[in-house]
């Protein structure tokens, strides 16, 4: 694995339930993101896979087999799988067509159900690893297999978590078993897998219920039970431990995490000590044995074993990171914005701010080294990550206060803080800028023109431009977060749009904006890029752009890199104007996670899942998964 700048930070292994010691996780190699294997006994990795752009998706199953996904430069492909040793890459089933994944589970007697995705639809096809594939069911829009149990009898289909079909409960025949519903009184639902045991099948859930979440439980005998004993109030996931008894649950509370472990049959709670910071995975392990991922602003993340096993090397950032890092909580219509402030080294005085602004909506930022706070803290610059209403992380109410329209909400609570910045003398009226991308980007494009006096720079990268074009032109996953944010589709609610949209103020944008964009965007399509483009040309607003052949999500580190550096350097031009410069802008390695945090571990509880954020975890934008 290279050491040289690493695009995707570390996850946790995925662990061979018959074989601890085998696992298998994403690293870099060479400015790309693969697959491995990792013997802890030997402790040893192989690569396993080597593709021009990266590898994404990877897994491992009882039998040690390895699994990725042999997707092409449209997210499109298909899975296959190796034996752990080596070998030939074999088809993880025959017959299935190409297309997006969208969820792989093998039961333990080796049979293989994988959720594969079009712009229409979702497929189950169920059958023997590497035999014949038949399909159990085809359901319309988008649909995530999150998981099936030991004997391969039973399969969950999740939906969105506020529809009359949040959860469905398949039998290998495509029977409907239960149809869980999301929408009704009891609140929105969210599957988490079955139990990793034969003994009985039972389906872990979370439910979204009087702004609280609880963890909840379907079985065929019972049906499905509430465990209202055992609530929290802000966002959670969970995962079984391996002997099917208790669970950890990982919290998400104010930009931090917090663990617990939770035995359902005795109604207990235990709070899991760990940290100040947080913990971008945690997963129970064989034993006692539990795995976590743990960072704050200061510290590149760790891989530990509370039992001692070899890990992975996570390769971290050898130089020692910068800054004074602490809280701000700014009063606010809803209660206090919190925001994560990192401030230069020796700061005398008010200094150039950037706020670096996240994207999801369903998302927020979080106490975790970032690689791009890193290169502008040792630029000299205040760096402010604000999880405006709508983040995740501060209970139901706050991701529902959308008081003053889709992102008008979101920049109201950024110039709030803002505004409390330069109060306090921390932040130089003159000299802030902004930085997002994807509806990071877009709330950036519709800061700049809905509060022009207030900025001097900004950066979007792979943004939203036009609410009602983008709409058209998106994925099915994303038109349906937007009928749920707007209330309805451009044609119903068109004011809505309109009245959101950065393009109905960009004759009002007056600070230098620079543009980064994808031509394989599919999520935030560059067609409403380029519109929005053109009409700053027009108006005579001064701009700069750069395009990269990507997607969304793009794997290679130059791409990351460039945009890194274009940023830092456009940035220290337009926010210092002039002032002599006392650090030369810096672009230390990153070790930014890409989207595979979310691929590989449960949602936590009312994010919506991964198809339905236009947040990037990527070096060249912001907010790890």
């Amino acid at each position: 694995m290279s050491r040289s700048y690493q695009v995707y930070r570390a996850a946790l292994p995925e662990v061979c339930a018959a074989q601890p010691a085998k696992m298998v996780f994403t690293a870099d190699a060479d400015g790309r993101c693969e697959v491995f294997t990792w013997d802890a006994d030997t402790r040893r990795a192989r690569q396993v896979t080597d593709r021009p752009h990266g590898t994404l998706h990877g897994a491992i199953d009882r039998d040690a087999r390895v699994w990725w996904f042999d997707e092409d430069d449209h997210g499109s492909g298909r899975w296959r799988f190796q034996p752990f040793e080596g070998g030939p890459d074999l088809p993880g089933l025959l017959g299935v067509p190409e297309g997006e994944p969208r969820g792989l589970a093998v039961s333990d007697g080796g049979r293989v159900a994988m959720g594969i995705g079009d712009a229409r639809s979702t497929t189950v096809y169920l059958g023997p690893r590497g035999g014949a594939a038949r399909e159990v069911t085809r359901v319309d829009g988008h649909a995530t297999l999150s998981g099936i149990t030991p004997d391969g009898r039973l399969l969950a289909l999740g939906g969105a978590a506020g529809s009359a079909r949040a959860v469905t409960v398949l039998a290998d025949d495509g029977t409907q078993c239960a149809v869980l519903a999301g929408d009704g009184g009891g609140g929105r639902l969210w599957s988490l897998g079955f139990a990793p045991t034969a003994r009985h099948a039972e389906l872990l859930l979370v439910r979204e219920s009087n702004n609280r979440y609880l963890l909840a439980s379907w079985t065929p005998g019972t049906g499905l039970v509430t465990h209202s004993w055992c609530a929290f109030d802000t966002e959670i996931t969970a995962r079984w431990h391996p002997e099917g008894h208790s669970l950890l649950v990982r919290q998400d509370r104010h930009g931090r995490s917090t663990l617990h472990r939770v035995h359902l049959a005795e109604r207990t709670v235990e709070p899991v000590p760990t940290p100040r910071g947080t913990l971008l995975d945690a997963a129970p392990r064989a034993g006692s044995d539990v795995h976590v991922l743990w960072t704050d602003t200061a510290t590149p993340p760790r891989m530990v074993s509370t039992a001692g096993t070899e890990l992975p090397p996570t390769h971290g950032i050898p130089e020692r990171v910068p800054g004074e890092h602490r809280d701000l909580w700014t009063p606010g219509p809803d209660g206090p914005v919190h925001s994560l402030l990192s401030l230069p080294e020796g700061r005398t005085g008010a200094v150039p701010g950037v706020f670096l602004v996240h994207g999801g909506p369903a998302d927020h930022d979080r106490d975790a080294y970032d690689g791009v706070v890193h290169s502008l803290v040792a630029s000299g610059f205040a760096v402010v990550r604000v999880n405006y209403r709508g983040s995740t992380g501060y209970g139901p109410r706050w991701r529902r206060a959308f008081g003053e329209g889709v992102g008008l909400t979101q920049v109201a609570d950024v110039v709030a803080v803002r505004a409390d910045l330069v109060a306090r003398g921390v932040v130089r009226a003159d000299a802030a800028g902004l930085w997002g991308t994807s509806w990071g980007g877009y709330l950036v494009l519709l800061a700049l023109g809905t509060h022009p006096d207030l900025w001097q720079a900004g950066v979007a990268v792979k943004p939203v431009a036009d609410c009602a074009t983008a709409y058209r032109t998106t994925t099915p996953a994303l038109r349906a977060l937007d009928e749920r944010l707007f209330g309805g589709t451009p044609d119903e609610v068109p004011e809505r749009y309109e009245r959101s949209s950065p393009r109905h103020y960009v004759a009002a944008v007056r600070a230098p904006l620079l543009v980064a964009a994808a031509t394989r965007d599919a999520k935030c399509p560059p067609g409403q890029v380029r519109d929005y483009l053109t009409a700053l040309q027009l108006v005579g607003a001064r701009h700069e752009s750069m395009w990269l052949d990507t997607g969304h999500d793009g794997y290679e580190a130059d791409d990351h890199v460039a945009v890194l550096r274009r940023a830092v350097v456009f940035l220290d031009r337009e926010l210092r104007q002039g002032q002599a410069r006392t650090t030369t802008p810096k672009t230390p390695r990153s070790d930014r996670s890409g989207d595979s945090g979310r691929e590989r571990s449960p949602a936590p509880a009312g994010t919506g899942g991964t198809h339905t954020e236009r947040s990037s975890g990527h070096a060249e934008g912001h907010h790890p998964q």
